[in-house]
Formats: structure tokens, sequence, C-alpha cells
């Protein structure tokens, strides 16, 4: 999907505020064992606990005032995430548009602080920062992330110990949409550094060294931060979302995504690239697309998802795409059209001088006219291509073809299939390709990553079955290709347009590409998945095997947050009625994946989880064959992939408050579960 709003904030680009963080700041990791000296009390009314602004200046503007104190416990879109009563919501005083400056009372600086921030994301006109009394310094400084609820954010200060401060929260932005500021329980000192014996894991945009100004590895430099994945894909800075050009070419797998290098969040389109020797481990490379107006940060412009084919006579790799136009600043192109760029080393990728290749959408595609899909049609060997599209009743998906070897001429076909509504009036990113015995075709709609399997004539997609190509919440713009061992695979967007749960913008970065996963059939006609069997070449130390284990009551697996835990259970020799298995535990929070045994249903409950998105999700898992229940659960520090053998997926992300939210336990009430097998073993880097 492409959000075609383009916040304000990114009107300055992100690496320079990168640049700019690195000057002022130098070393920010906050060494957590200085806590206990050089402690201070921090500003007067630090949570607004009064109810009042008391301790706290207007210094300009409106956007502050009387107002702003609020108690409200929710929004929207959930809790606000405050402590106590009050916090300091930045919109009801005066909206969005608003402007101003209010700062703390003087305070001396501890060794290191921190602080609840919610709000819009904008790092040059929406932070909240800690000035130095002296000469007016902003020593630090931490926008929000496009989301009211707030995140915990830790500074080591240590530097500026004993020296006299103070915060301000600074809002420059006019715009309409996420103008404001939100701010909640400041503290200093080691009451800054967790609760009730638990460690906050350290989140902040000064705790992420600019990546080209490092002298660590890959490796290294992604493990620093707490929450990054680190055997998924993920961009250092930045924004990615929908995968696109999956091939393996030249003996090698190549992931581009999506790509916005400038700020967490969705903007002029890139192409990222990565690419792998086997699908797991990846080496990033140069960005491969470009926007078309790349000297204006306002123009929306950008190159969307498409797919890439291996031209035969030259051997190089082409890249299908949809070229984009924000027809606000460019009224007189249509906005989306599909374009070509071929490139023979796999680095450099010069557009074709003829673009578009597709001009103009079918008259029938007034709701949009994206995401083209290549493939060969092995019934007939002739190159064709699928488009999302979709009208005002319902989305549908477009079929061309091409008999030119170099794909730069395209005949429309017609309407391969649409939908009767349910599932969205558009949908996005369609793949279509043969698969035992059958024809597979999946796409984007209404927010969900839908499949059907059914049988195709050459023109026309007839449907036998229908479901979620993922039960969890974390899962879209699934993208298919075929390997050099004749495997179907895919990698999907852990992420979806329907949640504002994106955390890790408080550290420069957002979004995640899932690992590898091989498709099959299943046993009722739907569409399975499984992780490619070179996920294994992850293991990073011994494994834990408990083998077969009685569960009556609770056991603890193990303690990790970057592992593979897998597990096999005996349901006919199983008399508890549901058992549970706990991931990211600690005394504060966890997921919980619950199977019952009565009702077949494997639940994902993140209510108690992070700062993820929030809910509960299920799926009815088919557990016919030998009355066995296999669960296959990756867990990424910030994300869990949960696989049945059946094929069911569900995948969510996470983002766990605490450090010591590692424990993977199972809890067996009212019964034993009888495990035939239980193994947990440590996974390592992608980039390893």
């Amino acid at each position: 999907m492409k959000n075609a709003i383009f916040h304000e904030g990114l009107i300055k680009t992100f690496l320079s505020y990168l640049i700019f963080q690195a000057g002022v700041l130098g070393k920010a990791i906050p060494r957590t064992t200085s806590c206990l000296s050089n402690y201070y009390a921090g500003p007067v009314n630090p949570s607004f606990e009064t109810g009042t602004l008391d301790g706290w200046e207007v210094v300009s503007g409106d956007a502050f005032g009387s107002a702003s104190v609020s108690s409200s416990p929710t929004y929207w879109g959930g809790s606000f995430n405050k402590v106590g009563n009050y916090f300091l919501w930045g919109f009801p005083q005066s909206g969005d548009p608003a402007v101003g400056e209010i700062r703390s009372s003087t305070f001396q600086a501890s060794s290191v602080m921190s602080f609840l921030v919610g709000g819009g994301w904008g790092p040059v006109n929406l932070y909240v920062g800690l000035v130095r009394e002296s000469d007016g310094s902003l020593l630090f400084s931490q926008t929000g992330t496009n989301d009211e609820a707030m995140i915990r954010i830790i500074w080591d200060t240590s530097g500026y110990a004993g020296e006299t401060v103070h915060m301000i929260i600074y809002d420059n932005s006019t715009a309409a949409s996420w103008g404001h500021i939100n701010l909640d329980d400041v503290r200093t000192g080691c009451d800054a550094l967790g609760d009730g014996g638990l460690t906050f894991n350290v989140l902040g945009q000064v705790n992420q060294p600019p990546q080209s100004a490092t002298s660590l590895s890959t490796t290294q430099l992604y493990a620093s931060d707490p929450i990054r994945p680190q055997f998924h894909y993920t961009p250092y800075q930045g924004w990615i979302n929908d995968p696109a050009g999956l091939i393996e070419w030249n003996g090698r797998h190549q992931l581009f995504s999506q790509f916005n290098p400038a700020a967490p969040l969705w903007g002029p389109m890139h192409w990222s690239h990565v690419d792998s020797s086997d699908a797991v481990h990846w080496r990033e490379l140069p960005v491969a697309l470009f926007p078309p107006y790349p000297d204006n940060p306002l123009d929306s412009s950008g190159r969307f998802t498409g797919s890439a084919a291996l031209d035969n006579d030259t051997g190089a790799l082409q890249l299908i795409f949809t070229d984009f136009s924000d027809i606000a600043l460019h009224p007189n192109l249509l906005p989306e059209v599909v374009s070509t760029a071929k490139s023979t080393d796999g680095i450099d990728f010069p557009l074709y001088s003829g673009n578009p290749i597709i001009a103009a959408p079918p008259s029938d595609s007034p709701s949009g006219f994206r995401d083209p899909k290549v493939f060969l049609d092995t019934t007939d060997n002739i190159w064709k291509m699928v488009v999302g599209s979709g009208d005002t009743t319902s989305g549908k998906v477009q079929l061309f073809k091409s008999t030119d070897p170099n794909l730069l001429t395209w005949d429309y076909v017609g309407v391969l299939f649409e939908g009767n509504g349910s599932t969205g009036t558009m949908w996005e990113c369609p793949n279509f390709f043969p698969l035992d015995g059958k024809w597979i075709l999946f796409y984007g709609g209404d927010g969900l990553g839908w499949y059907d399997v059914g049988t195709f004539d050459g023109t026309k997609f007839t449907s036998e079955k229908t479901g979620l190509l993922d039960a969890g919440p974390d899962s879209y713009a699934t993208q298919w290709y075929i390997d050099s061992a004749g495997r179907n695979l895919v990698i999907t967007w852990m992420g979806n347009w329907g949640t504002s749960k994106w955390p890790s913008r408080v550290n420069g970065w957002a979004g995640a590409q899932s690992i590898t996963r091989q498709l099959f059939v299943r046993a009722d006609g739907g569409l399975g998945s499984k992780p490619i069997d070179e996920v294994s070449t992850l293991a990073s130390g011994e494994v834990q095997n408990l083998g077969q284990t009685n569960v009556h009551g609770t056991i603890t697996v193990g303690s990790s947050n970057t592992a593979r835990l897998q597990m096999t259970v005996d349901l006919a020799s199983t008399n508890a009625p549901a058992f549970t298995v706990q991931l990211y535990s600690s005394i504060a929070e966890s997921v919980v994946l619950t199977y019952s045994v009565v009702n077949k249903t494997l639940t994902l409950d993140t209510t108690n989880a992070g700062y993820g998105q929030a809910g509960t999700w299920s799926a009815i898992i088919d557990v016919s064959l030998n009355e066995k229940l296999a669960l296959d659960v990756l867990i990424d520090r910030s994300s869990v992939e949960i696989f049945t053998g059946d094929g069911t997926a569900m995948t969510a992300t996470v983002f766990p408050h605490y450090q010591e939210s590692k424990d993977i336990n199972i809890v067996s009430d009212g019964g034993e579960t009888v495990f035939n097998t239980i193994a947990l073993t440590p996974f390592g880097s992608t980039w390893s």
C-alpha cells in the first residue's frame, strides 16, 4: 500500500538530522553502571501529577497551556502509556497546527535520565530537548513516532553531570496531522533505567551511531539496538515496506524493498537492495532505484513496488515497477504507470529511455493501478504480468502479456480475477503462479494478505479456495519467486497499514522483512508456508533439547529473544484442555501463544507484550495427521513468526519494554500436555 500523505517533518532529511546528532552528542550509549553517581533531582513536576503546568513555563506560542495537562487514559489507537494520573498532551490546547515552546524548571544533570515521549515525528520542528543553561546549547533532542502512545527514551547525560540544565518541549510544526508532541514521567538517576527490578530497553535516536561514522561491523552495529531484529532484514536508518524484485540472479537471491532513507516514515520511494547466497544471510548493496524528483522533499513521487526478470539473451537483471507521480505537483501526469530498468552488474539500474512501458491503466481501474508482477506462463511459454487494481465496488487483478523478448511491449488481456468487495476496493501487490498442479493468486486487500487457489485457462482465474496468507497482524505485500532449486519462495513485509505502532522510529528505522518462506498447497487445498531449510544455518550455539516432556503446570524452556523454538505435541496423549507458550516473558509482559485442544485453535495474544500492536489473532489448525501439532517459532528481539505443521503462519511485531523480557515458558493447566520434542536453538545475525 502506498500512503500518499507526505508529512511536513520530511522537509528536512533524516540524514542531516543524524549528522547534527552525531556532531553535537558524540558518544551517547548510556553507561548504566554510573547511575548511582552524580544523581540530582530532576525538574519540578516531572510527571505533571499536580494536574497543572506548575514548574513549567510557556515560552512562546499557543501550542501549550492549561489544557495541555491531560488525564485521558486512552485515545483512538489504545493506551497513551502514561504513568500516574496525568501527562502533557500537545494536542488539546490549540490543535495540531499550533506552534509554541514550553520549558521546565532548571535542575542539575544527573548521569542518566529518561522520559516518555509520544506524538508526531519531526526531529527538526517537534521534539523534547535538554538545554544547557550556561550557553543555551541543545544537548539532546527526541521526536515522537506519529503515535499518541508514549515510549521510554533514555539519555546518557553523564558528560554534563552537575551542570545546570532545563528541558524544553519544542513545537514548530504547523502540520495538520501529527503536529504535536507528548511528554510524561521524567526521571533521573537509577530510577531512569527501570521499574521493579526490571531494566528498560535503551531506546532513543541519540543512542544510534551513524552508520558511516563507526568502526563497528554491520553485525555489531545492528546488534547494538536492543529492539532490532538480528536475522531479518531491516534498514539501518529509514523506512521499508513492500519487498520487491525477488529473484535468484547469478546464483544470489536478490531482495529489493520499498525504501525511504530520509525518515522512518513512508516517503518518496526508493528501492533498497540486499542479496544473499542462501536467502538467509544478507549483504547490503547500493540503493537500486531513486525517486524521479530527489531535489524536492515535498514531492512524494517515487518508484513503487514491482518485480524482476532475467533477460535470457544478455543475462541482465530487469526490474519492472510502478512509477508513481505526485499529481498535486505534476497535474499533467498520470499517477501510476509501469516502467522498467535493467542492470548488467546488479548494482546500477539505468532507466529505459522509452519509459513508461505501460503508459496508462485500463479504463476499468479507477481505484489504482500498481505493483506489476511478471511471470512466465508455462502453459503457453509467454511472459505475462499481473497488476493490482480496483473500482468503486471491488478489488481486481489486471492481466497483460508480452511476446517481446525485452519485455518492453505489453498487450492488455483483461481482468484476471475480481472480488466481491469483502477484501477491499483496491488490490495491491498481486502475484500469480502455478504450484502443485494449481494456480495461486495472492494480493493485499483491505490491509490484509489474501490468497486464492484455483484454475487458470490462460485468460481467467477461477478460485476454489481462499484464505489469509498469514493469520497474524503483521504481514502484508508478500512477494513470490522461484529459486534455482525450483522452490516457490516468498518474503513478506512484517507490518501493515492499519497500525501506528512503529516504536522503532525513536531509533531512526521502521520496517522489517520476514525470513524467506517456502510455499506448498495444504492438505485442505489451501496455501501453506514454512521456513526454508537454510534458516537452520542461523544456529549460533548449543541446542537446548528437552526431548520428550510431559508438562503439568509451568516449565521454563530457556531465556532468549533471538532463537528458534521447535515443538511437537502428542495431542492423542494430552489430557489438558489447552496449553500456553509464553514468549518474551518477564514479570511485567509476555507474548502468549495458546492452543485449545478442544477447539483446535491457535491464538496469538499481544495485549501485554510491549510497544507493538496489541490484540489477539486466531487460526484453526489441521491436526488430523497422526494427532500431532508441530510448532516452529522464530523469535527475533521484536518480532515473532509462528509456523504450524499444516502450513499456517502467524507474524507479529512486539517491541518489549524490558531487557529481562526473554523467558520462554510452557504452561499446562487442568491436565497434562505431552510434548514429543521441545528444542530451543540460539540464532545469530543475518549479517554474519
